[in-house]
């Protein structure tokens, strides 16, 4: 099979064209599916591959704001991490690719790391839209260990993108983002909901397929990526009350909401963050796996915290 047009380089990320032609067809809508079965993969592969958004950043008209408004949003501590954390995924994503041989899967990948690299086009081009000023941009290196990188990148996804999902709602209800802007970041908002169910459907896939001898390395490589960003989300709590400004950018995800200038108590913003998860995932076909671990954990301290989880 030729080699389309998603899995070649795309320095100007030119827009793409995707013939379904060239790939395995998805399941019909009717069939049962079975965690790690072939029809399992196909459908994760072409959940991604088939609602891509072909937008082009360079043809993104940013809205002139109100000074006010441009200030408030140059005043976010988020920007400088939120374009080296698309970078580095990019990175990740597009490295543990090139060790995925299956043709329907390399192309599935291969539009996650293009769509990563265009969240950062995205934000880059809103920082210099708006004189953002920004600390300068990391080398992003090449992982030692791509399939870690890739877990690490997928789970941080899927903490992030929940509190993210809430978060942006605030903004728009609250009309800290205007209409416009809240429209121009509604696609990269999407496709965050497409990597993490795309994610969590691959490990699903992955851990029934692999050979018996991977799977205690693959586990633990999965325990110390939790444990990683269990200790990473902990270091960042303990430095709230800190000069930090690291600390600050990493904490948006944990107290976003008074940055947004909102003040709502944890349990009310744990049931919007999990309105919010339900309903952006729920567009997507009902036979894949949503993401359960940070909803549950969610759920289990609404109990403790008194409040109570009315999203499903």
């Amino acid at each position: 099979m030729e080699v389309s047009a998603v899995s070649r380089a795309h320095p100007d990320l030119a827009p793409l064209t995707i013939s379904p032609a060239d790939f395995e067809a998805p399941p019909p809508p009717d069939a049962k599916i079975r965690m790690g079965s072939p029809e399992h993969r196909r459908l994760l592969s072409r959940m991604l591959l088939d609602t891509h958004d072909p937008y082009r950043p360079a043809l993104i008209h940013w809205p002139k704001l109100a000074p006010e408004t441009r200030d408030r949003i140059v005043s976010l501590p988020i920007w400088d991490i939120a374009v080296a954390t698309e970078g580095r995924a990019s990175m990740n994503v597009k490295t543990f690719n090139e060790q995925i041989d299956d043709p329907l899967l390399h192309e599935a990948i291969a539009m996650n790391a293009y769509e990563e690299q265009r969240h950062k086009v995205v934000l880059a081009d809103m920082v210099a839209a708006y004189g953002i000023e920004l600390a300068r941009e990391p080398d992003y290196k090449r992982p030692r260990d791509p399939e870690f990188a890739f877990l690490r990148t997928g789970y941080s996804e899927c903490i992030d993108s929940f509190f993210g999902f809430g978060l942006f709602k605030l903004a728009k209800d609250t009309g800290f983002f205007p209409d416009e802007l809240v429209d121009t970041f509604e696609p990269v908002m999407r496709e965050e909901g497409r990597h993490i169910l795309f994610f969590v459907n691959w490990v699903a896939w992955w851990r029934r397929t692999m050979p018996w001898w991977r799977r205690p390395l693959f586990e633990a490589k999965v325990l110390l990526v939790w444990l990683f960003l269990i200790g990473e989300r902990i270091s960042i709590a303990r430095g709230m009350g800190e000069d930090n400004t690291k600390a600050q950018e990493n904490n948006f995800t944990l107290n976003g909401s008074k940055e947004l200038g909102v003040e709502v108590t944890f349990p009310q913003l744990a049931r919007i963050c999990l309105a919010e998860n339900d309903r952006r995932l729920a567009p997507y076909d009902e036979r894949l796996k949503r993401p359960k671990f940070v909803p549950a954990m969610i759920r289990l301290a609404l109990r403790f915290a008194g409040g109570k989880a009315t999203a499903s």
